[in-house]
């Protein structure tokens, strides 16, 4: 039974707190840290956390105003970013990048198609290819709210100085590299 009522923000909040989830510390070493250096490193996750939290809210919105699920808007946005660079791109150049078998990209580029968002047209060199391109009503909706969401997101990291951006890279590329997925379930 507990004693204390605690909203979800508050439970959510000491989600990432050692002193809360590994109160003997079995996992997570806070030896040599300080209170302050602890309540930092907590209030640092749970940042991350928000930032986390925000980002899906924004995928999610941008993937009910085109109607599309998450695949369909990683292969609009590549398909996008292609046609920025003025590059062709294959039914197979796409099965690569989002690393699905040619079977569900079929599917994937017909519902695209059949949505307007897609044309599937010959290559120009290669007899036997096909390419795909995005079609200009759904390169402006796209840009209209992936892309504005993208450039308020690039303009708070442009206002960090540069030394600040180095030091963010660095923690986030540190913490992308701690996570090794096999199979299901994440490693040690």
């Amino acid at each position: 039974m507990y004693l204390v009522k605690r909203t979800r923000d508050e439970v959510a909040a000491a989600m990432h707190d050692p002193r809360v989830g590994d109160p003997v510390g079995d996992l997570v070493d806070r030896s040599g840290m300080t209170d302050h250096d602890v309540e930092q490193v907590v209030r640092l996750m749970n940042a991350l956390r928000n930032w986390h939290e925000a980002a899906e809210r924004m995928s999610e919105s941008s993937r009910r105003y085109m109607r599309l699920n998450e695949t369909d808007m990683r292969a609009l946005r590549y398909l996008i970013a292609a046609h920025n660079q003025k590059r062709l791109v294959t039914p197979g150049a796409l099965t690569e990048y989002l690393g699905i078998s040619s079977a569900s990209t079929t599917k994937l580029l017909d519902r695209l198609e059949k949505g307007g968002h897609v044309r599937r047209g010959p290559h120009p060199t290669d007899r036997r290819a096909l390419t795909v391109s995005v079609t200009d009503t759904t390169r402006v909706d796209a840009r209209q709210s992936v892309g504005r969401q993208h450039a308020r997101r690039f303009a708070v990291a442009a206002d960090l100085p540069p030394a600040e951006r180095e030091v963010v890279i660095s923690f986030l590329d540190s913490l992308s590299a701690t996570e090794v997925v096999e199979g299901n379930r994440v490693s040690d």
